[in-house]
């Protein structure tokens, strides 16, 4: 009989009528789970995908995780490969409970630490950036005309600062100036502009647009070392922009320049949690193995960001029912309805989110897609549920409203105060984020030893039986303390981040 180690198929749950293909199964293979009789497969079964355990009538319910992931829409043979041919959505009714699962976090033992930042309003950077924003687009060339004069050796005079970077965006103007949409690209703004790993941010405006600089920069706590301000039709035009932007940005690394790291408990960390580029695997360990680490961070009074609202649609039930008050359960509901209706007025809905390369890797509906997302929280109790790009100050697990397109995601948790990103991925997402290192976490192994250059953690073991989920998570924490005290990434130390700044655009485009 087959070790869980050595068996192709992997059962979740003794509930499940699937199991998941470890490796790449041959038609006529006659393969088990652990401890389990064999089961001949009817079709060949790629590596990551699903092989059924029993048979399915059609229109019954099909289980992953012990959970829902669909309805068969054929008769499903034992062997047969489930995919996209023979399940979908259906309709399942699941039961969204409000708080009966919730449990209040056990402090730990000892205090873990890292080495920050620690900024004027007490919030500590993982990193030390001077940052160029863009008020409009209209302003773009000559925030990344100034940036690159302090790129490579025009950094050199300046020890301790780890850039400068221009955040340019598309939008700015031909837009309302109040609404929805205007709020929330000022908020992002704001957001960056008083992000602990900003030392010192360089506002740049054309001098005409809706969203003005002035505006932006009023009113944001921040010592007046720390900003500058510039408008192309002010300076007599973008020669002239970029010449004195050039010397702004020098005044602001000298400011950035004294900035000294000292030792801080683990609770100033402040993750953001992001899965892109999803498969089959990404359920089983990468975003278990991230929960692992999330919940031993919370464990340290620290905070974790869970986002892209599509993305645990159909897994909702998961979260409310951990909400540690009636209202924070109720709020993300009442997001979910948005987004039900959000996508139905564009022609669409929400179980299109899985991608192409999703599919490719062997995720079928958003339901199952939304389950190994939910895995990245862990088992802490839900806090807070936010809006995109809002400010984060509750500690533990909190949810805040984004798409499930990673840039734009990553944009708002940054902008609420993320510190950090961890990024799982199963196809290979290559994902910068200036000014917040992001570690990207591998669902498997084969992807990791091809990608070995942009992957920062192996979290395939876990598939190949070789690493247990709370080994990893412990693993992965203590990655995450390290990069928050300087260790670098592998997406920094290719530079990347640059244009992955991009703030979720709502509203009319006028």
């Amino acid at each position: 009989m087959s070790t869980e180690a050595e068996a192709p198929l992997l059962r979740l749950h003794g509930h499940d009528d699937v199991a998941l293909a470890r490796v790449a199964i041959s038609a006529g293979a006659a393969v088990a789970p652990a401890g389990s009789a064999p089961i001949v497969a009817r079709q060949d079964i790629p590596a990551g995908h699903k092989m059924a355990l029993h048979a399915v009538a059609r229109g019954q319910v099909v289980r992953k995780y012990g959970q829902a992931i669909g309805v068969a829409t054929t008769d499903i043979a034992a062997g047969d490969h489930v995919h996209l041919h023979n399940l979908g959505m259906g309709d399942l009714g699941v039961s969204r409970g409000i708080g009966q699962d919730y449990v209040a976090t056990a402090p730990a033992a000892g205090e873990a630490t890292f080495e920050g930042y620690v900024r004027p309003d007490g919030r500590v950077g993982t990193r030390n950036f001077v940052v160029i924003l863009s008020s409009v687009n209209c302003s773009a060339t000559v925030c990344k005309a100034i940036e690159r004069a302090y790129s490579g050796p025009g950094l050199a005079d300046w020890p301790g600062v780890d850039g400068v970077v221009a955040l340019t965006h598309h939008t700015g103007c031909g837009m309302s100036g109040s609404g929805e949409g205007f709020e929330l690209l000022q908020r992002t703004l704001r957001g960056y502009a008083r992000h602990p790993n900003v030392a010192g941010v360089l506002w740049v405006g054309l001098g005409c647009e809706v969203n003005q600089v002035d505006e932006l920069a009023s009113g944001l706590p921040l010592p007046e070392a720390h900003t500058r301000r510039l408008l192309i039709q002010e300076a007599g035009g973008t020669q002239e922009a970029i010449a004195s932007g050039i010397s702004l940005v020098r005044e602001l690394l000298g400011h950035a320049r004294d900035a000294r790291r000292s030792t801080v408990p683990a609770r100033h960390l402040v993750v953001g949690l992001q899965c892109g580029g999803s498969d089959g695997y990404s359920g089983v360990s990468a975003n278990p193995a991230l929960g692992a680490a999330v919940d031993l961070l919370v464990r340290q009074g620290g905070t974790a960001i869970l986002s892209e609202t599509p993305e645990i649609y159909g897994a909702e039930h998961l979260l409310t029912a951990r909400a540690a008050r009636p209202q924070v359960g109720k709020r993300l509901l009442e997001r979910i309805r948005w987004w039900e209706a959000y996508t139905a007025r564009n022609g669409s809905g929400m179980n299109n989110n899985p991608s192409p390369g999703n599919k490719a890797g062997g995720i079928t509906t958003i339901l199952e897609k939304s389950l190994g997302a939910v895995a990245k929280g862990g088992q802490s109790g839900l806090m807070e549920v936010v809006e995109y790009a809002v400010q984060v100050s509750e500690p533990g697990l909190v949810f805040m409203d984004t798409p499930g397109y990673d840039p734009v995601s990553a944009t708002g948790q940054v902008a609420g105060g993320a510190n950090l990103i961890c990024f799982t991925t199963g196809r290979g997402s290559t994902y910068g984020c200036k000014p917040t290192p992001s570690i990207k976490i591998a669902s498997n192994s084969a992807m990791y030893r091809r990608m070995s250059m942009d992957m920062d953690f192996n979290a395939g073991g876990i598939v190949d039986g070789t690493l247990g989920v709370e080994q990893a998570g412990g693993q992965l924490f203590r990655l995450m303390l390290d990069t928050a005290s300087g260790r670098r990434t592998l997406s920094e130390q290719h530079d990347l981040g640059h244009n992955e700044f991009i703030p979720w655009q709502l509203g009319a485009v006028m």
